[in-house]
């Protein structure tokens, strides 16, 4: 497996619809360790396949609670991910993003979805999630369609040196 080059503004790649994925073979499941690999080493918490210059729907995101230190964080590998519900209610908060190099915004989000996906194998998958989870998948879902979070954000600045980047 590799670490691939992440791509930053202004590739246009980040601004494509990516295509629909039709196949699931060895080939995807590389990819998809590249993706993990990749993620992990810029660090960040997800990655879409846009952000390595694949115009495919196809993202990854890790996340552990961080009230639970000890838990092992879960991984998440999705394939044509879409956003099948969502909360009314809403949340602010701020972003960063791999491909968005020394820019935060602050992005109202919807504070619970649920995601209906494909596993690397082609099994139909479907999750809840709220709060920060349900917060990175809407942001890696919008890289498949081309939004970045400085597109959507209320406001977007450059971090002091103290302020933390999520990324």
């Amino acid at each position: 497996m590799a670490v691939r080059e992440i791509v930053t503004l202004p590739d246009p790649v980040l601004r494509r619809k990516a295509h629909k994925v039709k196949e699931y073979n060895k080939e995807l499941r590389d990819l998809l360790e590249d993706m993990v690999e990749t993620m992990r080493q810029a660090p960040g918490v997800g990655l879409a396949a846009p952000q390595i210059g694949i115009s495919q729907r196809i993202i990854v995101v890790e996340y552990g609670e961080e009230d639970q230190e000890e838990a092992p964080k879960k991984l998440y590998k999705l394939i044509n991910p879409e956003i099948i519900q969502k909360s009314e209610e809403k949340v602010k908060g701020v972003e960063g993003c791999l491909s968005v190099v020394n820019l935060v915004g602050e992005v109202e989000r919807h504070q619970a979805v649920v995601v209906k996906a494909f596993n690397p194998f082609g099994k139909p998958v479907k999750i809840k999630a709220e709060g920060w989870l349900a917060r990175i998948f809407q942001h890696e879902i919008d890289h498949l369609d081309g939004v970045l979070f400085p597109d959507i954000a209320e406001r977007v600045w450059v971090p002091s040196a103290e302020e933390e980047i999520p990324a």
